[in-house]
This record gives structure tokens, C-alpha cells and sequence, in this order.
């Protein structure tokens, strides 16, 4: 398979010199450094198995980007590049944990004095010129930033804010010896050379709970009341092949500013480095030409040894992401209603960001996207990924922010323009209802095989390295390119209490 995008060089692309990552390349790509070997081979007895279980595993670091505000329109593209130098660094830094494990397990403090303390003092200079870009633009930047310059190393059981678990005890993670994926003798790459998943991140569709989603987020819009009306598009599943590791919304400008792979439906002119022109006068996947949106989010992978397109390249194997990228075979592409009342049109060019690619370390306040099985429809978990009967496909479902302040297309954190509704589907701090966009994404995947606290080809989602593919970091992008005269179709058919393609 291979990608049909283009790459443009900027200034403010910010290059990952993986390589020093790998220490082999293997059959599903480059191996990455096993988090618990150091303790086993060089030293034997229980004691040391279980020292090692407890070394730093990923590194958590506060997540700048979101605690940003007010920032003046003609700041913005360089206090998102950098942003996403700051993600670099935590990559550089992830990489730099997981190849040292020997020295770490010889020097307590070496993860400190070699790896978190120089992490500190790199971010403290960036934060220090966010600072000044928003003041030089006229805003007025947070002088408690400087806080947020240190990061945590913690070990792979340790989950910020708790889980949305489906039915699973202690908040998706086990307290015991397998709870950061390894077993009894200290493996948590299930032979495959990276990290994660883990068979902790797995659970049979049978044993999560019906209706038991914590629906904090991601709330579906549409009822019995209001604008009943539905509205479906039909993009395809990238035909085309359209993959990039960029993220035009969050690093517009930065090459590789995802550090995963992107799988692209609609606009096919999307990377990091398009315009809105460029957008408006691209073309499109949709059957329907009028909308020229682009849809994407993270590809799947089959961790089954495949040698992708991009298995040495940055966002892909060079940073951990490997195996068989897995498109879906249906993405169901729909727009609703409000419960309370009329919808009204989304301005061109919005921008809106669902889920978190960071949820492992931020914490599961933005987490939002859904897992299940056909015919378990009934059974939605966020922190785990679905073992599903033979004959039932993977389900990834997400209703996004339908919400809008009335005046913005975006935002300084890529958030507080949007927001999802309340409980009773009704919009806060008067904000408007505007169609709500709702993907279901479906696979046909074999079912990964767990045994004795490992899994075997395990399928996972692209992920930021030090995010683990865990589940929970799934997340959703859209920008909206529809034509006027569609949007408001779209709109009146919702209102109208129809439903249209």
C-alpha cells in the first residue's frame, strides 16, 4: 500500500532523527527497546523481576497546548509550531527512556538527571517564547505556564484520571504484575518489538456491561424532540490512499505533527501545509462534489509483521507505529439534529477536534471515542479495544462537539469554540446547535489472541510513542469544506425532520 500525498519543507517543520530509537529492524518493522529487559539480563532473582515492573515506562508531561487561551489570531501559527516542537521533544525523550534501560536500572536517578531534567529545561525555553510571541501579538500570556515545564516518568499501569471501562474493575488497569502488559518474566512487547498494546488493553465484548459508558462526552444529539432530521455523506473508505502523519488543525505548517498516521476521507488536498484555498479548491472523495470536508483520524494497524509503505518513516515505524494498516470496510459519514430546537449552519472552514491523542497522560476528560462489535451495539467501552466473535467487526464510533460559540472557526487549544451538548441536548453559555457529526468506522479484524497475559497480533490505533496505542488516545478530526448551498440543505433537511444523502 502506498501513500498518495505530498510533502512540502517549511522552516517550522520539525524533524525526529529516530533512528537512535531503533535497535534493529525486524520483521514488523523497527524494534524498540524492551521497557523490562535490563532486570533479566544481566541479573537474576525475583527481586529484580519486580524492580524492574516498576521502572518509568512513558513519560507524562502537561499538555501546554491545552491550558493556552487568548491568543491573538497573528500568533497562532507560531505558538503552534511550537507546540509541536514540544511534542517532538517528548518523542526524542520517550526514545531516549526506552533505549537506556540498562543504565536505568543501574542508577536510580538516571531517568531524572539524563532524561526529565534536560526535558525540563528545553520545554522552560519554549514556554518562555509562547510567552513572549502572545505578548508581542498583543495578547496577554499566563505567567503560571513555567509550571507546566516538568514532566513525570511512570510506569505503563498508571493511567491519568481514570478510565471509561465498560464494566472492568479499578479503572481499566491492573494493579498486579501484568498491569503494565508484561508477564511473569518481564515481557511487554508480546514479541513484537514495541510497546504496546498489552493484553490489559483488551476485553472480550461479553464481558463489558450494556449501557454502561461513562457518556461524560460524546453525547449524541439527535432524539425524539427538536430537528429530527439526518443528513449522510459518502466519502468512501481512502480509495485513494491519501495517508500523511501531518495534522493541518493542530501543527498547520509542522511536518509530521502528528507523529502517527492519518487515514484520510474527502478533501484530497490535506496535509499540513494546505491552505483554505487550497482546501476549497481541491477535490474530493464524497459522491456528493458540494462537499469538499475533510474527514480523518488515526489508521489502525495489524501488528502482524507487515511491512508497510512508511514502516521506516517518521509517524510510522520509525516511531513505533507498525504492521498492516487496516482501512475500514464501511465509514458511515452522518450529520444530526439538535433535541432542543433548529440547527443553523456550520461557517466554512470550522475546525473541530474530538477525543484526545494524549489521553494516557492527559487524563480521559477529552476522551471520546466508542469501541464495540456488531451486534454488541449495545456494549461500548473507551479504554479498551473489543474482542469481537468471528463474523462481528470491530466498531470505532464518535459523536463530536455540536456546539459553537456563533463567532469562531477555531481556537487557541482547538476546543473552547466548541463544545458538546448537555444532558438534555441543549447548548451552554449560548453557544448554537449545529449538526452534529457523527463516524462509525467498521473493520473486519481477526480477533487477537490473549493468552497468559499476552496478546498475539494484536490490532491497535496510531499513537504519539509514549502514548502506548492505548485505546483510550483514539481521537477524530474534521474540517468543514462544504459549498453554501449544501450546507443549507444539510440544514433544512435536519430541521425539515428528514433524512437525506
Amino acid at each position: 500500500m502506498g501513500r498518495n500525498t505530498r510533502k512540502r519543507r517549511t522552516p517550522l517543520a520539525t524533524k525526529i532523527v529516530a533512528g537512535a530509537a531503533a535497535l534493529a529492524v525486524g520483521g514488523g518493522g523497527l524494534v524498540w527497546a524492551n521497557f523490562y529487559a535490563s532486570a533479566h539480563e544481566e541479573h537474576g532473582g525475583h527481586n529484580r523481576t519486580r524492580s524492574a515492573g516498576a521502572q518509568v515506562a512513558t513519560i507524562d508531561c502537561p499538555d501546554v497546548g491545552q491550558k493556552i487561551r487568548d491568543v491573538p489570531d497573528r500568533a497562532r501559527g507560531e505558538v503552534d509550531g511550537e507546540l509541536a516542537t514540544m511534542d517532538s521533544q517528548i518523542t526524542n525523550a520517550y526514545q531516549r527512556l526506552a533505549t537506556t534501560r540498562r543504565a536505568q536500572a543501574g542508577d536510580s536517578q538516571f531517568v531524572q538527571n539524563t532524561i526529565l531534567g534536560p526535558l525540563k529545561d528545553r520545554r522552560k525555553a519554549i514556554i518562555d517564547r509562547i510567552q513572549l510571541e502572545i505578548n508581542r501579538a498583543g495578547g496577554k500570556a499566563d505567567d503560571n505556564l513555567d509550571e507546566l515545564a516538568g514532566c513525570q516518568g511512570r510506569p505503563a499501569d498508571q493511567q491519568n484520571g481514570g478510565g471509561q471501562n465498560g464494566g472492568q474493575d479499578d479503572g481499566g488497569q491492573d494493579d498486579g504484575q501484568n498491569g503494565g502488559g508484561q508477564d511473569q518474566e518481564g515481557n511487554d512487547d508480546n514479541g513484537n518489538g514495541v510497546a504496546g498494546p498489552v493484553a490489559e488493553d483488551f476485553v472480550d465484548i461479553n464481558d463489558v456491561r450494556p449501557n454502561s459508558r461513562d457518556s461524560r462526552n460524546g453525547l449524541a444529539a439527535d432524539g425524539d424532540g427538536g430537528s429530527t432530521g439526518s443528513f449522510t455523506t459518502d466519502c468512501g473508505v481512502n480509495e485513494n490512499n491519501l495517508f500523511n502523519s501531518d495534522n493541518l488543525i493542530a501543527a498547520p505548517g509542522v511536518d509530521n505533527g502528528a507523529h502517527h498516521t492519518h487515514d484520510y476521507v474527502g478533501n484530497q488536498d490535506n496535509d499540513a501545509f494546505s491552505s483554505d484555498e487550497d482546501l476549497a479548491n481541491a477535490d474530493t472523495s464524497c459522491q456528493n462534489q458540494g462537499d469538499k470536508s475533510t474527514y480523518y483520524w488515526p489508521v489502525l494497524r495489524l501488528q502482524d509483521g507487515t511491512q508497510e509503505f512508511d514502516a521506516n518513516d517518521q509517524g510510522g515505524g520509525a516511531e513505533g507505529n507498525i504492521g498492516k494498516i487496516l482501512k475500514p470496510a464501511e465509514a458511515r459519514i452522518r450529520f444530526v439534529g439538535s433535541r432542543q430546537g433548529d440547527v443553523v449552519a456550520m461557517p466554512k472552514f470550522l475546525r473541530v477536534i474530538t477525543g484526545d491523542a494524549k489521553s494516557f497522560t492527559n487524563g480521559d476528560a477529552n476522551a471520546n471515542s466508542s469501541w464495540s462489535c456488531s451486534g454488541f451495539e449495545d456494549r461500548q467501552v473507551t479504554d479498551k479495544y473489543p474482542l469481537c466473535p468471528e463474523g462481528s467487526q470491530v466498531l470505532r464510533t464518535v459523536n463530536f462537539q455540536s456546539c459553537w460559540d456563533g463567532q469562531n472557526i477555531d481556537s487557541a487549544n482547538h476546543r473552547d469554540h466548541m463544545a458538546f451538548v448537555q444532558e438534555d441536548g441543549s447548548c451552554a453559555n449560548g453557544f448554537q446547535a449545529v449538526p452534529q457529526l457523527q463516524i462509525r468506522l467498521a473493520y473486519d479484524i481477526p480477533a487477537p489472541t490473549v493468552e497468559n497475559g499476552q496478546v498475539r497480533n494484536p490490532y491497535a490505533v496510531d499513537s504519539f510513542p509514549e502514548q502506548l496505542h492505548k485505546p483510550i488516545t483514539d481521537h477524530n478530526d474534521f474540517i468543514n469544506v462544504m459549498d453554501e448551498d449544501l450546507m443549507n440543505e444539510v440544514v433544512d433537511c435536519i430541521n425539515r425532520g428528514e433524512d437525506c444523502q
